[in-house]
């Protein structure tokens, strides 16, 4: 038997809302058990939810139910009498505590009829009868610790006691919607929500295209699997690649972040009012970066009706990565770089909202009309995370052959690049890659990989070989520092000054 303990939340509400928790909670269990493959039966009790299941994976899929407190995997004996308990318990922790210190707890659940000896004496007359054994009684950090439960007509032994998150039942307090980049604060973010007993559907703004989307749901498969027992999210795909040039052509750089983080609140204000949804979720912290200071946070807020909900907006980085280490979203969430295609030099950390908003002004509608518009929907269950690598694999190595193209900024390219390789910026190339010659291969680097695994996607729909380098140039850098070209000598190649690949030409 696994013994479920849940949350001290739900025991101290009123009597109808416990019931009401407890119920969702019962069902949050099975289906666990389900998703899992795992028969069993959930017993619901007043105090704890007892669960029938032989299967090793099911305590640890229990303990990633919210609402539960924690889970031990526990044998059930018949209650006889105090004699007999202390007995039957003493042979089964014997080989336990044999040669290990230890100490005894006990404890009683339900209504017990009268004559039951107190948990006091089980504890006494158990520890008596281990102690020969022993090596010796630790109550403040015992190797071993022997637990005795009684129950209205069954006692429970058990040595250990897996954590589950607490909280509150997932569904109990209704829908939102989440937005999620792959990064570490949102998905935390969402994990928070989900512990509170709101369910999440996601929207996913794409700025790089299949790598960024690979990222994503990788991360938000770890959310959907192993923590959304009882609810099956969803995710909305929006392509906003087109308004990130928007925004580069018409927005001063200093707004950049802030119209571009309220324009995709009130995109998924809409996504959530097509689907009735109350409020949105990010994982913005305060002060984290320039668009999180108290007042650009506040104009962003005032882009939209809903409320935000910011469940981070406390944290410290080091607290929101402690906690993606714990919930299993840390590694998949470090392989998805940051999208850097709108890093201003000096951004705005005291944003107008007049002019905020006059700049916002300038992008034109029906752009964002039509991204909402070609949203895609898709089931974050229904992917394998080992199949999400980008395809074609990216490269390690420049073949000879290859057109190498630089897409970062002229200044980050005069400073330092790969021997050979061409300049022509990433907004540029995404205009000009249809006038280049489509035989060869093209290679393309940015500074993480992320720009130019975009672009090579893009290429690759439109017929051309192209490809991008793994990891971006920070990745690859020493390997080709001590053959860094002359500066004289990256500027003499044909194509280089004008930014146009000698491909083209």
């Amino acid at each position: 038997m696994i013994l479920i303990r849940f949350s001290g939340e739900i025991a101290i509400k009123s009597r109808n809302t416990r019931a009401r928790f407890q119920a969702r909670l019962a069902e949050n269990l099975r289906q666990a058990l389900q998703v899992e493959g795992i028969e069993g039966s959930v017993e619901r009790q007043w105090s704890r939810f007892l669960v029938n299941a032989t299967d090793p994976a099911a305590a640890p899929a229990l303990a990633r139910v919210f609402g539960v407190s924690s889970v031990s995997v526990a044998e059930r004996r018949p209650w006889k009498d105090h004699e007999d308990t202390v007995r039957q318990a003493a042979a089964h922790f014997i080989p336990q505590v044999t040669g290990r210190r230890f100490a005894v707890r006990a404890r009683c659940t339900g209504n017990h009829h009268k004559g039951r000896p107190s948990t006091s004496a089980i504890e006494r007359d158990l520890g008596a009868a281990l102690l020969s054994r022993s090596a010796g009684v630790d109550l403040s950090n015992p190797e071993v610790t022997a637990h005795v439960e009684l129950h209205p007509d069954a006692f429970y032994l058990f040595s250990e006691r897996i954590s589950g998150p607490g909280g509150l039942p997932l569904g109990v307090e209704g829908r939102a919607l989440s937005l999620i980049s792959g990064g570490f604060d949102s998905a935390v973010a969402s994990w928070s929500m989900l512990k509170r007993g709101v369910s999440l559907d996601y929207v996913f703004f794409n700025l790089g295209g299949a790598a960024h989307r690979a990222g994503v749901l990788r991360v938000l498969s770890v959310l959907a699997r192993d923590w959304s027992y009882g609810d099956r999210p969803n995710l909305v795909e929006i392509d906003f690649r087109p308004l990130v040039a928007e925004l580069e052509a018409k927005i001063r750089p200093r707004y950049w972040q802030i119209v571009l983080k309220r324009l995709m609140v009130s995109m998924a204000q809409e996504v959530a009012a097509g689907r009735h949804l109350p409020a949105l979720v990010t994982g913005e912290a305060v002060g984290q970066v320039s668009s999180q200071t108290l007042h650009n946070l506040a104009a962003i807020s005032r882009a939209v009706d809903l409320p935000i909900l910011r469940p981070l907006v406390g944290f410290n980085k080091e607290e929101i990565v402690a906690v993606a280490r714990r919930i299993g979203t840390f590694e998949p969430s470090a392989e998805v770089k940051e999208y850097c295609a709108l890093a201003a030099r000096y951004p705005t950390t005291r944003a107008n909202l007049k002019v905020v908003e006059e700049q916002q002004a300038l992008i034109d509608g029906r752009l964002i009309e039509r991204a909402v518009e070609r949203q895609r929907r898709l089931d974050p269950r229904a992917y394998d995370p080992r199949s999400l690598s980008p395809s074609p694999a990216p490269l390690n190595e420049v073949p000879e052959e290859a057109t190498l193209i630089d897409l970062r900024e002229r200044s980050a390219y005069d400073d330092w690049h790969l021997p050979g390789a061409l300049h022509l910026d990433f907004f540029a190339a995404l205009k000009a890659y249809p006038s280049f010659r489509r035989d060869g291969l093209y290679v393309l680097y940015c500074d993480v990989g992320l720009k130019s695994s975009h672009l090579a996607e893009e290429m690759r729909e439109a017929g051309y070989d192209a490809r991008h380098l793994g990891g971006g140039l920070r990745a690859i850098r020493h390997r080709y520092e001590r053959q860094s070209p002359a500066p004289e000598e990256a500027g003499s190649r044909p194509g280089s000054e004008v930014g146009v690949p000698k491909a083209v030409q």
